[in-house]
This record gives structure tokens, C-alpha cells and sequence, in this order.
């Protein structure tokens, strides 16, 4: 079970680096700004907790650290929990296992979002939902392309 872990945490982090290229691509070609969702989540989330972020010098770049952290977390969990269903037999081929995985990651994601009311993914256009899902079926057959290939190697 170590093991699975172990190439979960490779898998989702790996995929994690397509998802940012993927993104950071589209802000490169499309020249649109950087979002703030994630350390408004972050902000949310540490408001609702009781304990929020300061109102010190460099709040602003530990939200924005913290909202990183955060999709880290979500890129590295869901490659692990990916990596433990495909050990207990749930193996789908990679065209069905890495879109599936893409989806699990961007629920992951924008669940937090619409829950505190950050975005609403209903309003979002075509061209939102297609900077959403690219970057996220990136991170999908990444992940699950690897944890696929290395649960047939041993």
C-alpha cells in the first residue's frame, strides 16, 4: 500500500506541473491575468476557521502561497486516491481514467469555489469552462497515465 501511496504522490504531482504549464500557457497566449480564486478560498476557508490571516505587510503573498499549497494538496491527494483505486482493481483505460481523473481534480477544485460562494461555475462562459477543463484534462492524463504505467510495471 506504501508503494501506491508512494506513485500517487509522484502521479498527482506530475500532474500538477501540466495542469500549471497548461494554464500558464493559456495566460501566455491569451494574455488574461492570473486568478484570485484560489487565496480567496484560502481567505474564506481561514476566516470561517477562525483563525485568519493577518492584516499584516505580505498578507497578500502568503494568501497567494497558501491558495498554491492548496492545489498542490488537491493535485497530490487525488493522484493518491487514484493510485489506491487503480491498486484495489478500478482501472479504467487511460482515455476513460484520465479524463475521469482530470474531472475528480477540477470538482476537487472548484467545489470549495462555489461552496463560499467565490465563483459560481453556472455563470461561467464557454471560454471560462474551457480554461477550467483543458488545464484539468492535462492534469488528468498525466496522473493517470503514470499511475496506470507504473501499477503494470510492479
Amino acid at each position: 500500500m506504501f508503494r501506491s501511496i508512494a506513485r500517487g504522490c509522484a502521479a498527482g504531482a506530475a500532474g500538477t506541473t501540466a495542469l500549471d504549464a497548461a494554464t500558464y500557457l493559456d495566460m501566455a497566449l491569451r494574455g488574461r491575468p492570473t486568478s484570485s480564486a484560489p487565496e480567496d478560498v484560502v481567505e474564506k476557508v481561514t476566516r470561517k476557521a477562525g483563525h485568519p490571516v493577518p492584516e499584516t505587510e505580505g498578507r497578500d503573498n502568503r494568501l497567494s502561497g497558501m491558495g498554491a499549497l492548496a492545489g498542490i494538496a488537491i493535485g497530490v491527494g487525488t493522484g493518491v486516491a487514484v493510485s489506491l483505486l487503480h491498486r484495489l482493481g478500478v482501472r479504467p483505460p487511460v482515455w476513460l481514467g484520465g479524463p475521469a481523473t482530470g474531472a475528480l481534480a477540477m470538482a476537487l477544485a472548484d467545489a470549495p469555489m462555489a461552496g463560499l460562494g467565490v465563483s459560481d461555475p453556472r455563470g461561467w462562459s464557454a471560454t471560462d469552462w474551457t480554461a477550467d477543463a483543458l488545464p484539468h484534462l492535462a492534469y488528468g492524463l498525466v496522473t493517470y497515465g503514470l499511475v496506470d504505467a507504473a501499477h503494470r510495471r510492479g
